[in-house]
């Protein structure tokens, strides 16, 4: 499966990225059993996103493998609360009356996009923000053990 450059256009901007090109979506889609599926294919991609930090067009080539079983009789798990239990393999989904691989080709792109892109030498810098007059906050003195570090030098001092 290979998009047209209108639903490149489409997918991007359902993922909220800035551009997307060099779509190929390719694998094997094999029974298992009487009633079951396993897909196997290989996601490739180009992302342009904004960086986080500096808000510059950041380029990410994507390649990654793609694999789903899906199962006629999956059983959704759930806890004794009532809420549903992730399960321990997420590749395992219940079997859909119509599996359209476009979305799933768009769901593995979705979870292969960096979440944070950053162009390079994009810094995030340091803005501190206090009352007048008083000293702000560094990232230093938020540690855990800073007030210790802060207590050991207090006693330091008063031992000279």
């Amino acid at each position: 499966m290979t998009p047209t450059s209108e639903e490149c256009e489409e997918i991007a901007t359902a993922l909220g990225l800035s551009s997307l090109r060099k779509v190929k979506f390719e694998g094997k889609l094999t029974p298992v059993g009487k009633r079951d599926w396993q897909l196997e294919a290989t996601l490739g991609a180009t992302v342009v996103q904004p960086c986080v930090a500096t808000l510059a067009p950041v380029t990410t080539r994507i390649d990654t493998e793609v694999t789903r079983s899906y199962l006629s009789d999956f059983d959704e798990a759930f806890d004794e609360g009532g809420e549903d239990e992730m399960p321990s393999d997420d590749t395992i989904e219940p079997l859909p009356l119509e599996l359209i691989l476009s979305t799933v080709a768009e769901e593995a792109l979705a979870l292969a996009a960096p979440d944070y892109p950053r162009a390079e030498g994009a810094d995030l810098g340091v803005t501190q923000f206090t009352e007048p007059g008083q000293k702000a906050m560094s990232d230093e003195d938020a540690k855990p053990f800073a007030s210790l570090k802060a207590l050991r030098d207090k006693l330091d001092k008063k031992d000279d």
